[in-house]
C-alpha cells in the first residue's frame, strides 16, 4: 500500500501539469571563443527564473527552467572582471549590480537582446532577438520540440566589426571595437529613439542606421516598430539561445538550409548552432559579412 506522502505526489503532479508551474526551458549556449556572462531579467509582475546571471565558458551550456506564463529577456555579457574590492562589473551588457547576478536589474546598452513571453496571446509564446538597445554580439533562438509557425531568429552578423565610427565601443585597451550603440542611445534625437513626436508607428520610421542593422540581420528588431517582420511565436517550445553561433557551407544541412529555417547570407553559406561547430568555415568568412555591412553602412548614411 502506497504511503501517504507518496499518495499525495500523485494528487498534486496532474496539478503541476494543468498549472504549468514549469512551462518551459531555455538552453544558453556559448559558442564564443571567449567567456560570456549571460543575464536574465524578468519583467515586471513575473517570477524570477533560479539565477539573474551566471557564467558560461568557451563550449560551455546551461539550463534553465521557466514558469507558466513568465515574461522577460536574456542577453550576453563580455569582458568582464571584479576589481580588487570584488565588485563584479562587465564592458558589455553590464547590470550594474556589481555581481554576477544581475538581481532584477537590465543591461546597459548596448547589448543584444532575447525577448521571451510565454503562454501569451491565444496560448502562443511570443519572442524576438532585438537590435533596439544596440548590439554587442551575435546571437540565435532556436525554438525545439514546439507547435506553430516556430521559427528560427536572432542576428548572426559581426555588427561590430561593420559599426559605423560614431557608434562604437571601445574596449577597456581602446584597441577593439566591442560593441555598436543604436542611434538613439548615442545622439538621444527623437527622431531615433521613437519618442516625443516620433512615438508612434505612423511617425517614427526606419532610420539609415536602423536599416544598416536589418539588411545585416533581417530577422531581428532594428528600431521600435519593427514587428512585423521580428517578432515570431510558437507554443509548448523549450528554446536554444546560442552566443556566437557557427557558420557552415550549405552543404552540411543537405542543401536545404529553408528547411532549416535559417536565412541565406549568400548563395551558399548559411549560420547554424554551435552543435556543427566541426563544419565551420574560415575567419574570412565572417569577415567577408562584415565588409559586406560596411558597405551597407556607407551608401545608406551618404544618402541621410
Amino acid at each position: 500500500m502506497p504511503s501517504v506522502s507518496l499518495f499525495l505526489r500523485f494528487l498534486t503532479l496532474p496539478f503541476l501539469f494543468v498549472s504549468g508551474v514549469l512551462s518551459a526551458s531555455f538552453t544558453f549556449t556559448n559558442n564564443c571563443q571567449y567567456t560570456v556572462w549571460p543575464g536574465v531579467l524578468a519583467s515586471a509582475g513575473t517570477s524570477p527564473l533560479s539565477t539573474t546571471g551566471f557564467l558560461l565558458q568557451k563550449g560551455e551550456s546551461k539550463t534553465l527552467s521557466a514558469p507558466s506564463s513568465w515574461s522577460g529577456r536574456f542577453w550576453g555579457r563580455t569582458q568582464c572582471m571584479e576589481d580588487t574590492s570584488g565588485k563584479f562589473s562587465c564592458v558589455t551588457g553590464d547590470c550594474g549590480s556589481g555581481k554576477i547576478d544581475c538581481a532584477g536589474a537590465g543591461a546597459t546598452p548596448p547589448a543584444t537582446l532575447a525577448e521571451f513571453t510565454l503562454n501569451g496571446s491565444g496560448g502562443l509564446d511570443f519572442y524576438d532577438v532585438s537590435l533596439v538597445d544596440g548590439y554587442n554580439l551575435p546571437m540565435l533562438v532556436v525554438p525545439q520540440g514546439g507547435s506553430g509557425n516556430c521559427s528560427t531568429t536572432g542576428c548572426l552578423a559581426d555588427l561590430n566589426g561593420a559599426c559605423p565610427f560614431e557608434l562604437r565601443v571601445l574596449g577597456v585597451d581602446g584597441s577593439e571595437n566591442v560593441a555598436c550603440k543604436s542611434a538613439c542611445e548615442a545622439f538621444g534625437d527623437p527622431h531615433y529613439c521613437c519618442s516625443g513626436a516620433y512615438a508612434t508607428p505612423d511617425t517614427c520610421k526606419p532610420s539609415p542606421y536602423s536599416l544598416l542593422f536589418k539588411h545585416a540581420c533581417p530577422r531581428a528588431y532594428s528600431y521600435a516598430y519593427d514587428d512585423s517582420t521580428s517578432t515570431f511565436t510558437c507554443a509548448s517550445a523549450d528554446y536554444v539561445i546560442t552566443f556566437c553561433p557557427t557558420i557552415t557551407s550549405q552543404k552540411s544541412s543537405g542543401g536545404h538550409p529553408e528547411a532549416a529555417d535559417l536565412p541565406l547570407v549568400n548563395s551558399t553559406m548559411v549560420y547554424v548552432g554551435g552543435d556543427q561547430a566541426g563544419n565551420a568555415v574560415p575567419r574570412h568568412a565572417t569577415a567577408s559579412i562584415s565588409l559586406l555591412a560596411v558597405g551597407i553602412a556607407v551608401g545608406l548614411l551618404r544618402l541621410h
